[in-house]
């Protein structure tokens, strides 16, 4: 495999690192005949991500050697990160990056030509693996909201930066509402800090849902995105269904895709009954850390249209492999890792008053299994 990034390009590459550094700690990269596919899933396999560069991106694009199989590597994020570690930098120095994949000695090989013919070369480990890859149907969706990212971006912009989550709903006279939640403490004296952004429908280029609506899900992951489409001066669709099914956030032009699925807490929280004021609720059941779902709470989830093929690193003997004896997902973390908070902290002053705190939810879990080759050549069509 090898492929030249020149221009501007480089820059949107670096971008699109960046937010795929958002989401897991592993990076798969896959050259297909269709693009350079680069994805990522967070350790609790509650988000996964995807960017397809297609080979009109590059200058030079070649998938794999003539009479051989696309290779195809894991490498860990941060090693690919430091690489593009400041778009500015890119932007002003390099001219172009030449990628390529050593199979002999299971390196990738990142070259950065700057100006006055400086250059940076860059090799990699990386391990064979298996193609990662989620199957989702965006169109299966009953909902669908479309704004350039410019206003989405400006809506989430006062929401403080520890903010784990985010409720993402339709109001009364079609207003699309982003609101923080609190935790209500009886015991409690501090007035917890509740943000609420409302956007017009007239802002919006397309608006499919009904009100009363709502979901949430991480904000963290959600700027990711939101600030690669910024970037690139590109509109946001987000594809939803009911609360507990993942969200897909798409991105879309002539020369790449960008797919983030994302899981939705299963019960709106306590404080939406504004919100979700036209919609029937079930009351939101009480859980405690570390405590264990009942097996009746997943028993109605369609999980089969949002299955990610995982990898199985070859000759590894701690490879994972998808559980043959039941479908019912345990309790994924919607919160990041400590690691990714640490990231977070550094932001921040202090902790907001009334961020809800970290605690197990019940989410749709994206299962894994060993996929196909190469990326489906159309959606999977939703189970009946």
């Amino acid at each position: 495999m090898k492929c030249l990034v020149a221009g501007g390009n480089v820059k949107v590459l670096g971008k699109a690192v960046h937010s795929l550094s958002r989401i897991g700690d592993e990076l798969y990269l896959e050259p297909l005949e269709d693009g350079l596919s680069l994805r990522t899933v967070n350790s609790s396999r509650s988000a996964y991500a995807c960017f397809l560069f297609s080979p009109l991106f590059f200058q030079l694009y070649q998938a794999a050697t003539p009479g051989q199989d696309p290779p195809r590597c894991k490498i860990l994020m941060k090693s690919f990160l430091s690489v593009f570690r400041s778009p500015v930098m890119l932007e002003k120095t390099v001219e172009k990056c030449c990628i390529s994949i050593n199979e002999r000695s299971s390196r990738l090989v990142v070259q950065l030509h700057c100006k006055y013919g400086v250059r940076k070369t860059h090799n990699l480990s990386f391990q064979d693996c298996e193609s990662l890859q989620a199957v989702f149907d965006p169109a299966s969706c009953p909902h669908v909201l479309r704004a350039p990212a410019k206003v989405l971006g400006e809506a989430v912009l006062p929401f403080p930066p520890a903010l784990a989550e985010v409720t993402l709903g339709i109001g009364r006279g079609r207003r699309v509402i982003l609101r923080s939640y609190q935790d209500e403490e009886a015991d409690s004296t501090v007035k917890a800090m509740v943000t609420e952004m409302s956007i017009g429908e007239e802002d919006f280029q397309q608006l499919q849902a009904q009100e009363g609506v709502a979901i949430t899900f991480c904000l963290k992951e959600f700027r990711g995105l939101l600030s690669f489409a910024e970037s690139a001066n590109l509109s946001l669709s987000i594809h939803f269904d009911t609360p507990g099914r993942p969200a897909i956030f798409a991105i879309s032009d002539c020369l790449l895709d960008g797919h983030f699925v994302l899981a939705t807490l299963s019960d709106p929280p306590p404080n939406s009954q504004d919100l979700l004021s036209l919609e029937a609720r079930r009351p939101a059941p009480q859980l405690q850390a570390h405590s264990t779902p009942h097996l009746d709470d997943f028993a109605s989830d369609d999980i089969d249209s949002y299955m990610i093929a995982m990898e199985t690193t070859v000759g590894s003997e701690s490879s994972r492999t998808l559980p043959s004896t039941s479908l019912s997902p345990g309790l994924q973390p919607l919160c990041h890792s400590e690691e990714e908070e640490e990231d977070e902290a550094e932001a921040e002053l202090s902790t907001v008053p009334g961020t809800p705190p970290a605690q197990e939810v019940p989410l749709p879990v994206l299962w894994l299994h060993p996929g196909p080759r190469t990326l489906p050549a159309a959606p999977q069509p939703r189970a009946g």
